[in-house]
């Protein structure tokens, strides 16, 4: 896929995906509904290149930053473009009255992609006439530091949708995952879901701190899970390997799945516990710096594994010229 990029509603989440395709080399146009704020983006996302080079993530931001441009409206931002990535308000009636505009103006060789975290493509296309050029394309923010990216088509996406846009994902430097179908949650909320589910109880319980969970999970499994996953994990933690492993420990895990019979909603009480101890830790006035933190941590961890897989692919290259 070779061409302009729109990206239709300029939050956070636009903002971070404007990056990513502006800095693979894309043409992008920004568009949203609010007046002035594809504007305002385009200053923030000029401030976001500049960290980004700072920490040698990237080369020439002045350069990146020509390459996005503000489109005056929706349908400019969609003339021609090969792909649109739509990263608006997360609601289904919001979405739906977007798509419908969306399908009145757009070109016949135009995919879309939605950012939804949850809410399934085929909540707001059925009925369109582009509906099979539609699907979600839903990243972990900010996508230009965290690659991964969520593909889930509805019913009616073609396959060869959904392989035009793991190409392009490719292409900008994502790590696309396919889903086959539909499910709420996707993959990645539906795994952060049972952690959440169970982090709560503990806390409601008693049996331990949000502070000390969040440790159990920074200092423990996020150390491993920061580059390999839960079936890799648990592959390397047995001698004879996954299969070894769930014969070992599944009576475990089956136990503690049985001890929760039912999954309770997060309660008020529970919530203003879980905040009391999180502004202890952290003061409502230092959230937004502490994200710019979380930020730099995540900007020096991909240059770290940057660097890994560089040094791996000259080992490799060096172990097979050694066999030649």
């Amino acid at each position: 896929m070779t061409g302009p990029i729109a990206i239709v509603g300029c939050g956070l989440v636009g903002r971070a995906w404007a990056i990513v395709f502006a800095r693979a080399g894309r043409d992008v146009r920004l568009f949203d509904s609010v007046p002035g704020a594809a504007d305002a983006a385009r200053r923030q996302i000029a401030r976001d290149l500049s960290s980004l080079a700072r920490q040698r993530l990237m080369d020439r931001p002045e350069t990146v930053l020509e390459r996005i441009a503000v489109a005056k409206s929706l349908a400019e931002a969609l003339d021609g473009a090969v792909y649109a990535q739509e990263s608006v308000f997360e609601r289904v009636d919001v979405k739906i009255s977007l798509f419908a505009e969306i399908d009145g103006v757009i070109g016949p060789g135009t995919i879309v992609g939605s950012s939804s975290s949850g809410i399934p493509a085929s909540a707001f296309t059925e009925g369109l006439r582009c509906r099979e050029r539609c699907l979600v394309a839903h990243p972990v923010n900010p996508p230009y530091l965290i690659p991964v990216v969520e593909l889930v088509p509805a019913p009616w996406t073609r396959s060869e949708t959904v392989a035009a846009v793991r190409a392009l994902m490719e292409q900008v430097g994502q790590v696309p995952v396919e889903m086959s179908r539909e499910i709420e949650g996707f993959i990645l909320n539906r795994l952060q879901a049972v952690l959440l589910m169970e982090a709560w109880r503990l806390v409601e319980e008693g049996y331990a701190s949000a502070e000390d969970i969040d440790r159990t999970v920074s200092h423990g499994l996020g150390m491993r899970w920061a580059f390999m996953g839960p079936f890799e994990t648990i592959d390397l933690n047995a001698p004879g390997g996954v299969a070894d492993y769930a014969r070992r420990l599944g009576p475990l895990y089956q136990r503690i799945a049985a001890s929760r019979p039912e999954h309770k909603v997060w309660g008020e009480a529970l919530i203003a516990k879980v905040e009391a101890q999180r502004r202890e830790t952290l003061p409502a006035g230092q959230l937004a710096r502490r994200g710019e933190w979380r930020d730099r941590r995540l900007m020096a961890l991909a240059i770290h594994k940057r660097e890994i897989e560089r040094q791996e692919a000259e080992d490799a290259l060096a172990a097979d010229e050694a066999t030649r």
